[in-house]
This record gives structure tokens, C-alpha cells and sequence, in this order.
């Protein structure tokens, strides 16, 4: 009996050992809690194909690492994001995932939350003006800007794909459309935008016909294309009614993109040779269909895949008592603190690439796209 006892003791401290062996490293306590309950997930709107999609992937990847998801939609509506926050903190919520409608209202929810010992993670747009966000997952927001001014400039055959200038002397009529004043992104989109069109503004190879040139001006509430349609048409009637035509409109996003298309088509242009180059973001399937039909001449694709992986494996290291990796630990200051973040990089598509990134990356069937 203490023969089979003492060989039972031997294979139980093999198979821990082999167990250790297996696990993943980390810095922390090898007394680390699991990570499991429940995680409060706050999106936006649902009035963007990209937030149901970015819900649905940190959704079903949470849940595939063993929590329970509470996901909300707000509809960008600013009380009811700060409800259903509220409401995540009564649930029990161990870690709250948030993409703010506006980063700067969501102090006093999330002082409830430290009070709570929860842990957040900014997802996507950072959270401003609180000590209590711990992590920011997003994508290189500058270098998005720069994109989105670079293959505007591509398009307009300013430079060539290998970046070089062509030596156009233009003057080439441009437009600036930016995002919403509330969401942080909106100014990083729009400062690598003008890093790169300033000196060809200066030149004057682009000339903006309209004036308006300044962010406050250009921005656009809510990242809501009906009012960059309707700012788009009063552009149009106001600068343009003396013959001349735009020739690239810089936007920050496809759904604004789209209100610029219906804007332009609206007033006489037509859809071939010469219609103006459009930029955009977020790949959302109708602008990637504009761009097969050479209606949108751009979007930056953002594999929301890959930042849903970034949120869901800070939320999981931050419950087992790990430190999330992090590859930027100075640009994200909230006005409170220096936030540390995880970039992914962004891609260029154009109807030349579309395939290659789209659909061999597994984010659209072909049949999707058309």
C-alpha cells in the first residue's frame, strides 16, 4: 500500500511538472487567478458595419477563452454608453472593453469602476481626462492619416506607387473632410493627413477651393455621412458653381466617403474618367464595392480580427495577474496620464489590391465583393 501510495505521489508531481512545462511564460506569480466571469464590452453604434463586426469578434474570442460577455451598443448615444457601463459595474464585471462614443464623458462611470478594482481597456478610440484606463488597444493612427493623404496623392498622380513626386505643377482643387471632434482618433487621422498634403498646399499643386482648411471646421460630428453629404453639397454650390471641378476629396472614412460620393453625383458628376479621387477607412463592404466600380478610390484597411486578439489578450493577462504587451508607451497621453498601448499597422487598398488583402486575407469572399 505505501509502495503503490509513494508511486501515485512520484507520476501526480511528473504530470504538475509536465503542466508547468506546457504553460505559456509570464513575468507574474505562478499563483496568478484564472481568468474567467464576466467582461462588460462597450460599443459605439451599430449604425457602422465595423462595430458589429468589432463586437462580434471580441464577443465570440472572450467567450472561447472561457468569460462570460455582456456586449452593448449605444447607438452613439452618450447617456445610454454610461447606463450600460453602469449597469456592466452592477453585473459583476471583472474587466470592461470600451470604445467611447466621446472619450472625455466617461470619468465618473469609470471612477465607479476603480472603486470597483475593474480593469479597462480603451478599444480603439482612447478614453480622455481619467487616471482609470488601464490599456488602449488601436492601430497606428497617424500613419493612417498619412495613408489616406498618400494614396489621395497616388490617385491624383502627384506621386507615383513607389511614393516618388511625379512633378505635377497643378493647380489640382482638393477638399479635407475630417471626423468627429469627440473622438481622439479624428485629430491623429487628420495631422498624418496634413503632414504629408501641407507642402503640396503650400505649393499650391493642391489648391482648397473651398477655404477650409482648418480641423474645426472640417470635422465631422458623429462620423455621420449625411452631414458630410450635406457639407459636401453647400462646398459645391458655394466654390464650385463657376465651372471649376473638385478633383480629390481627403476622407476619413467610408461612411463619410459614401455622403461625399451622393453629394458629387448629385451635383452632375459621373461615375468614370475624372470623377474625383476619394479616400477612406475601414474596408466596410459597400466602399470596397464603390471602389471596384471606381466611385471610392481608397480605404485603409484595419484587420479588426487582429485588434479584437489585442483587447481580449490584455483583458485575459490583466484577470490571470500578467502585464499585457504593449508597443507604445509615449504618444497616447489622455490628459491625465500617459495610456499604454498596442498599435497594429494599417493597409492601403485600392481596386489593384483588393483581392490580395481582402479576400486572400480571409475578411471578404469574392462573391462578397462582386
Amino acid at each position: 500500500m505505501k509502495k503503490r501510495t509513494a508511486l501515485a505521489l512520484v507520476s501526480a508531481a511528473a504530470i504538475v511538472v509536465g503542466l508547468a512545462a506546457c504553460a505559456p511564460a509570464s513575468g507574474s506569480s505562478s499563483n496568478a487567478p484564472a481568468a474567467t466571469g464576466l467582461i462588460g464590452v462597450a460599443m459605439p453604434t451599430k449604425s457602422s458595419q465595423r462595430w458589429i463586426g468589432d463586437g462580434d469578434n471580441i464577443k465570440k474570442q472572450l467567450e472561447a477563452a472561457g468569460f462570460t460577455v455582456d456586449l452593448e451598443y449605444a447607438q452613439d448615444d452618450i447617456p445610454t454608453q454610461v447606463s450600460q457601463i453602469e449597469n456592466m459595474i452592477t453585473k459583476g464585471a471583472k474587466a470592461l472593453i470600451i470604445a467611447s462614443i466621446d472619450g472625455t464623458t466617461l470619468t465618473n462611470v469609470l471612477q465607479e469602476a476603480a472603486d470597483a478594482k475593474i480593469k479597462v481597456i480603451a478599444y480603439d478610440r482612447l478614453i480622455n481626462g481619467t487616471k482609470n484606463v488601464d490599456y488602449y488597444a488601436t492601430f497606428d493612427n497617424f500613419k493612417v492619416g498619412v495613408q489616406q493623404a498618400t494614396s489621395l496623392l497616388t490617385g491624383l498622380k502627384v506621386v507615383g506607387a513607389d511614393g516618388k513626386d511625379l512633378g505635377v505643377t497643378g493647380p489640382l482643387n482638393i477638399e479635407l473632410v475630417a471626423g468627429s471632434s469627440d473622438d481622439n482618433n479624428a485629430g491623429f487621422f487628420f495631422k498624418g493627413a496634413m503632414s504629408v498634403l501641407q507642402p503640396y498646399i503650400d505649393k499650391k499643386v493642391l489648391v482648397v477651393k473651398s477655404g477650409q482648411t482648418d480641423f474645426s471646421t472640417v470635422a465631422t460630428l458623429r462620423w455621420d455621412g449625411a452631414v458630410a453629404q450635406a457639407r459636401m453639397e453647400n462646398i459645391l454650390t458655394k466654390s464650385y458653381s463657376d465651372g471649376s471641378k473638385v478633383n480629390g476629396v481627403l476622407s476619413p472614412y467610408d461612411g463619410l466617403s459614401r455622403g461625399i460620393i451622393s453629394a458629387l453625383t448629385s451635383g452632375g458628376y459621373a461615375k468614370g474618367a475624372g470623377f474625383p479621387i476619394i479616400t477612406g477607412q475601414d474596408a466596410e463592404i459597400d466602399s470596397v464595392k464603390a471602389i471596384n466600380s471606381g466611385e471610392q478610390y481608397s480605404t485603409i484597411y484595419k484587420d479588426t480580427r487582429e485588434l479584437a486578439k489585442v483587447a481580449v489578450s490584455m483583458a485575459v493577462d490583466l484577470l490571470s495577474g500578467k502585464t499585457p504587451k504593449t508597443n507604445d508607451t509615449t504618444t497616447y497621453n489622455n490628459k491625465v496620464k500617459v495610456v499604454p498601448a498596442f498599435l497594429l499597422q494599417p493597409v492601403i487598398v485600392t481596386k489593384d489590391n483588393i483581392k490580395a488583402v481582402l479576400v486572400d486575407g480571409g475578411y471578404y469572399t469574392q462573391a462578397q465583393i462582386g
